[in-house]
């Protein structure tokens, strides 16, 4: 409903104290911050504002918040580890949650990905597998393999390691030069025939004695939920064990469910020598990231160094920890995968159905809980929209008629412009079904204002 802000104790907009103060994340200056909203609350796959105003929450948060909102089972299992132990850090000493968690992930991850790292964030976990490939390859006696490859329009993370390893140049510039030995080949979906082949070919580039591993996620997010085409990951898998480079799962966003299983490569029938994760091991109740390692990995950096020349104070916290622990257990409880997998189709087909309604929609594309609908920017003659005009009616028009309509999606236009999907795994048909409803109310709310300015010129 639509109810004035009420008042807070020194007459300000209730929530809106600070908002001079806080630097928020990848908002653009020209934002009227102050007129952004202000989420207070959530419940499952909803959140309200503190207008009192409510809101699929068809992000997840950020991908992240897997078994939904307002779980007392994780404040209670934050709270009890609290009480026990509130701190301690992973150097040089362990605790009882660090260790457990690390047995649950050897538990569940594919292969023998059997050890873990733990860090706070993403990006960190991204930063790690950097760190982890060059150390491991110079204990393994190639100390000249250093080199990165990734995919041109994939996001990687924000930290230095991360953001060199992202093939966005935009979000690189302000901070250049960044590091050196990163090369970025065609995506699958600029290239999807080719686009294994263009990995070998930067790898024997590189040259091949050179090259340390080759960081992909198993559906790229940047560029509007990329599914490969099929084999792709098996002949990149192929690719690396020739030419002794280590292939690292970037799973960030696709680990804990997200694709319908504990790591989302595992839909692809591949084992990585590496995979990092965050986001979704605690459901983003409390901040955690990780990498997860494979056997060879583990034992030639105790065999070959002195140790893993890196550390994180919050790394393994035993809050964060026992928070990923009862995550996970939940999802187990609630077979939320299973949950995943019965209503991706679902899913896919009231997008689907949406999409054929508005001939402004170029695709539809996706899996699991991890879908896009691709947009064509262009006017009714089938010419681009560029400029102001693109500016109004794609980063205006649009994001706000979803947000009015009770939606909260993202629009990417990284690439080409794409809404992005990817609500709480606790997300039933009925969410699943307004999430494409909303959708196709506010892209008639676009192509009205459209034809509208087209006709008036």
């Amino acid at each position: 409903m639509d109810v004035m802000r009420g008042l807070g104790e020194h007459g300000e907009p209730a929530g809106l104290a600070g908002v001079e103060n806080l630097m928020l994340h990848f908002t653009p200056y020209a934002e009227d911050w102050s007129r952004l909203p202000v989420i207070v609350s959530g419940e499952g796959s909803y959140v309200t504002d503190d207008w009192g105003r409510n809101y699929v929450d068809g992000l997840a948060g950020l991908f992240t918040t897997q078994v939904g909102n307002g779980r007392t089972e994780l404040a209670d299992a934050a709270s009890r580890q609290m009480k026990e132990l509130g701190f301690f850090p992973n150097w040089s000493f362990q605790h009882p949650r660090s260790l457990e968690l690390a047995a649950k992930i050897a538990e569940i991850a594919p292969g023998d990905l059997n050890t873990s790292f733990f860090v706070s964030s993403g990006s960190e976990a991204v930063e790690t597998v950097i760190k982890l490939a060059r150390q491991y390859h110079k204990a393994n006696g190639e100390p000249q393999r250093y080199k990165i490859i990734s995919r041109k329009v994939a996001y990687h993370g924000t930290t230095m390691g991360a953001l060199s390893a992202t093939g966005l140049p935009s979000f690189k510039a302000p901070f250049e030069p960044l590091l050196q030995g990163f090369a970025h080949v065609a995506n699958t979906q600029q290239d999807p025939e080719g686009a294994a082949d263009a990995i070998e070919e930067a790898i024997e580039f590189g040259p091949p004695e050179t090259v340390a591993a080759v960081i992909l996620e198993p559906v790229q997010n940047g560029g509007g939920c990329l599914v490969p085409p099929e084999g792709y990951w098996r002949r990149v898998r192929e690719i690396c064990d020739r030419h002794g480079v280590l292939l690292v799962s970037d799973a960030v966003i696709c680990a804990f469910g997200r694709l319908g299983e504990w790591f989302g490569i595992e839909r692809f029938g591949v084992v990585p020598d590496m995979s990092s994760f965050a986001k979704g091991v605690t459901s983003g109740y409390l901040p955690m990231g990780g990498v997860v390692v494979n056997d060879k990995i583990a034992h030639t950096l105790k065999d070959g160094a002195s140790m893993f020349m890196h550390g994180s104070t919050f790394g393994g916290h035993p809050v964060s920890s026992a928070v990923a622990l009862e995550n996970i257990a939940i999802m187990e409880r609630e077979n939320l995968l299973q949950n995943v997998h019965d209503l991706e189709g679902h899913f896919g087909d009231e997008l689907g159905r949406m999409a054929e309604d508005h001939p402004i929609v170029k695709e539809v594309r996706g899996m699991g809980f991890f879908w896009g609908v691709e947009i064509r920017a262009e006017w009714p003659d089938g010419t681009p929209i560029t400029g102001p005009d693109y500016l109004k009616y794609f980063k205006g028009v649009l994001p706000r008629s979803l947000l009015k309509n009770g939606l909260i999606c993202r629009f990417d236009d990284k690439e080409d412009p794409v809404i992005q999907f990817s609500p709480a795994l606790v997300s039933d048909r009925e969410v699943l079904s307004r999430i494409a409803e909303i959708t196709g109310r506010a892209l008639s709310e676009l192509e009205g204002e459209i034809g509208r300015k087209r006709n008036r010129d």
